[in-house]
């Protein structure tokens, strides 16, 4: 007997996750997607996850350039999470307009100044999982973000379908 997807998806509501933005510099165009499938995987090497809908066009662009950047996001950035989880949304460059950023020096890909935290990736591995594709990647760099955020900033979470921060 199967789960049924429905109550599988109101069980994982009930995990909280991160929630990040993972950009992608396309030869055409820069493109993103709000992202809470992404974690840790590895300390040596450095080694990171993110997964995506198969269908996405974003798989599309990672597959063929192989790297992303991932900005995880802060408290106060719903927003942000929300042009980027937008369905039919523009470039990403149009979405971060207002937003200070600049291109990491490993990817090219948009890197999102005020984050709490940004990683720039090389994927090492694709795996097809039922619905989705996983990207295990090597992190090639830690560019330094947070402008105008303490250390001790909070994250913004996905919790229960909808966006929350701690505390």
């Amino acid at each position: 007997m199967s789960l049924d997807p429905a109550e599988f998806t109101e069980t994982m509501s009930r995990v909280a996750t991160g929630v990040t933005v993972v950009t992608v510099q396309d030869d055409r165009d820069d493109v993103g997607s709000t992202v809470s499938a992404f974690t840790s995987v590895s300390a040596e090497p450095p080694l990171i996850m993110v997964g995506f809908s198969a269908q996405s066009y974003l798989c599309e662009v990672i597959d063929t350039q192989q790297t992303f950047a991932v900005n995880v996001l802060g408290e106060g950035q719903r927003a942000v999470a929300g042009r980027f989880s937008a369905e039919g949304r523009p470039s990403a460059r149009l979405l971060l307009a207002n937003e200070e950023h600049h291109r990491g020096e490993h990817t090219g890909a948009l890197v999102l100044e005020t984050a709490i935290a940004a990683l720039e990736c090389s994927v090492r591995q694709r795996v097809e999982a039922g619905d989705h594709v996983l990207y295990i990647a090597s992190v090639e760099a830690a560019p330094a973000v947070g402008t105008g955020r303490p250390a001790d900033a909070r994250p913004l979470i996905r919790y229960r379908g909808r966006y929350r921060t701690l505390g």
